[in-house]
């Protein structure tokens, strides 16, 4: 069978610019679970016990069903519950940042159990709450451990962006469905797409290890 490279050639500016909206479908994701994860992660050690149940059930509930399910809730059950449509984008986000969040809780979590516990001692003798101390003492050291577990994170977001094409979100692995919809190029199309999110991989995998040796660099000083 012989490769169309004048259809990749054709394709790509429209598969181009489907992995630029899957960047920013992940960058919103990744940085609206930053947000949640960070809350979610400190409520997992709050002392209170209803906070700390609520975080631990929204964690539990988001890990332990796939994000394909919670898309389809956002966009096809929510509506009905609601009444109102939801919009594509806004269900994509939603779903991805809720996924998101509760996984980086976990990524958190384990970065603040690895601090010493008596930095918290240390926080407490010197007058600070609970909260200060988590939020002046702990969690810097915590965010500095925890890159290479983000990085990871966000890659994985990255790909699991393609399954927002299931609601017709036009990202990278849609585009490349519509493609061939109209092309019947097949080989050509899907070795395309998967060379782009292995670039995109590649490059996020190297920013995540410059970023490990600059903060190990700069502990040292």
């Amino acid at each position: 069978m012989d490769f169309n490279f004048s259809l990749v050639a054709n394709s790509m500016p429209l598969l181009l610019e489907g992995a630029i909206v899957t960047i920013k479908i992940t960058l919103i994701s990744v940085g609206l679970g930053l947000f949640i994860g960070l809350f979610a992660g400190i409520a997992r050690l709050a002392q209170f016990w209803p906070i700390r149940t609520l975080a631990a059930v929204y964690v539990d509930f988001i890990r332990g069903t796939p994000l394909l399910v919670q898309i389809f809730i956002m966009y096809f059950a929510l509506p009905i519950i609601t009444g109102m449509r939801v919009d594509p984008f806004i269900a994509a986000i939603t779903a991805c940042s809720i996924n998101s969040g509760a996984y980086v809780a976990e990524i958190f979590r384990a970065g603040i159990e690895s601090i010493d516990k008596g930095q918290m001692e240390a926080g407490r003798s010197l007058g600070m709450s609970w909260g200060q101390t988590m939020r002046y003492i702990i969690v810097p050291q915590a965010f500095k451990r925890v890159i290479p577990p983000l990085g990871n994170e966000f890659i994985a977001m990255l790909k699991d962006s393609s399954l927002v094409s299931v609601i017709g979100f036009e990202e990278l692995t849609r585009r490349g469905q519509l493609i061939i919809a109209r092309t019947y190029g097949s080989l050509e199309i899907w070795i395309s797409v998967a060379f782009i999110y292995l670039i995109m991989t590649l490059t996020i995998s190297r920013l995540v290890a410059y970023l490990e040796r600059r903060y190990k660099i700069d502990d040292k000083y």
